[in-house]
């Protein structure tokens, strides 16, 4: 009790000392001291923060939210797959519901080439029975416009066991700063249309479209090219791993495709073609890098750059702890259509212990490309 006033209510903590009691002019101006304090910690405190909040987190809060603005596409035919090394192939054709033909296709594999010797040596293992020609576009530039070395042409005698069936390509890059990467992906991606004409390329004719580390097992392609009727496009659900064989993130990667080639119709790219997808046709291996060196130079040159929101990401140790732990090296929300499918594929990928049917090359030199098998987590630094 003061002049005939009392007052129960407490005072705010922040304004302790300023909204206290006394007369009524007294407590109007003190009430207009701590509302303009308020304000002024919410305009020049809170306001900051949830702006500094938002550039560090705010991709995590677009791909968390995407359920809300954006829809799944449209769901895939998935074409059942069968096969056993002891099962004919007219049955496996019929199984298919396909026919066998008298003879093979010719088989074309067409890939775009930036620095992943190691998974283009077991790709080529894999599918070295089955192919007809191997055809290779390497540039000098990256999708990003960085300056790049021709290393398949500097490392090109670990190949001589496909010479005989190479099409090897160089393009200069245009190297346009600040340009779009997808734009540049488009470019070399449509020179390798050129380089499929000159490879020698007819109707008919099988083409793997698909990057180099989404290899299409060899049973895969060599069921394709002796059954008759398949799909003039075929898209491949291949098993998505990171890093290496011991981070299975799901079996979901689909960009790889298959096409009897249509000459004028057939146009080498890398996205959505069909509803067709044949399931457990092969393997996605992101990221599958003997040397740390490796994940810095993809990070900075493939067509996702803008990933690399801050320049700590490309830390040495920082890689390295995180390909051990099985995360995310743009720490990153799952891209995923759904809340739950968010949600439960946040933090690490679970560790596999498999390698259970994985392609043959890679187990029969289990020494050299042991960085690729469950337990062998550690990366050369150079």
């Amino acid at each position: 009790m003061s002049d005939g006033y009392y007052s129960s209510k407490k005072t705010d903590d922040i304004c302790e000392g300023v909204c206290g009691q006394g007369t009524r002019v007294a407590l109007i101006m003190s009430r207009s001291r701590c509302i303009f304090l308020r304000t002024y910690v919410f305009l020049f405190v809170v306001v900051p923060i949830c702006i500094f909040g938002v550039y560090l987190h705010g991709q995590k809060i677009s791909y968390f939210l995407r359920p809300i603005w954006e829809s799944p596409p449209k769901s895939f035919h998935d074409v059942p797959h069968y096969y056993n090394e002891n099962v004919s192939m007219a049955t496996l054709c019929k199984l298919h519901g396909w026919g066998l033909r008298e003879s093979p296709r010719r088989v074309y594999d067409a890939v775009l080439f930036s620095n992943e010797l190691d998974i283009l040596t077991i790709r080529w293992n894999e599918l070295y029975p089955y192919v007809t020609q191997f055809v290779l576009l390497e540039s000098n530039s990256t999708f990003t416009g960085l300056s790049k070395e021709l290393l398949f042409a500097e490392n090109r005698d670990q190949f001589k066991f496909i010479e005989p069936r190479l099409t090897y390509g160089k393009i200069g890059g245009r190297f346009k700063k600040g340009e779009n990467p997808f734009v540049e992906e488009a470019y070399q991606r449509l020179a390798l249309d050129n380089l499929l004409k000159i490879a020698g390329i007819e109707d008919d004719d099988l083409l793997i479209m698909s990057d180099v580390d989404e290899i299409p097992s060899a049973h895969t392609i060599n069921l394709l090219r002796w059954c008759d009727e398949i799909p003039h496009i075929l898209h491949l659900r291949l098993k998505n791993y990171l890093y290496s064989f011991e981070f299975l993130v799901d079996n979901k990667s689909w960009r790889a495709s298959v096409h009897r080639y249509k000459t004028g119709k057939t146009k080498y790219a890398h996205f959505r073609q069909t509803d067709n997808i044949l399931s457990d046709a092969g393997w996605h291996c992101s990221f599958c890098f003997r040397r740390i060196s490796e994940f810095v130079f993809k990070m900075r040159a493939y067509s996702h750059y803008d990933r690399v929101r801050f320049s700590h990401f490309l830390n040495s140790e920082r890689i390295q702890d995180i390909i051990c732990k099985g995360s995310d090296l743009f720490d990153m929300i799952p891209e995923e259509y759904t809340f739950k499918e968010i949600i439960g594929k946040m933090g690490p990928i679970p560790h596999s212990y498999s390698a259970v049917h994985l392609p043959s090359y890679l187990l029969n030199n289990a020494e050299k490309y042991k960085y690729l098998l469950p337990g062998n987590c550690q990366r050369e630094s150079g």
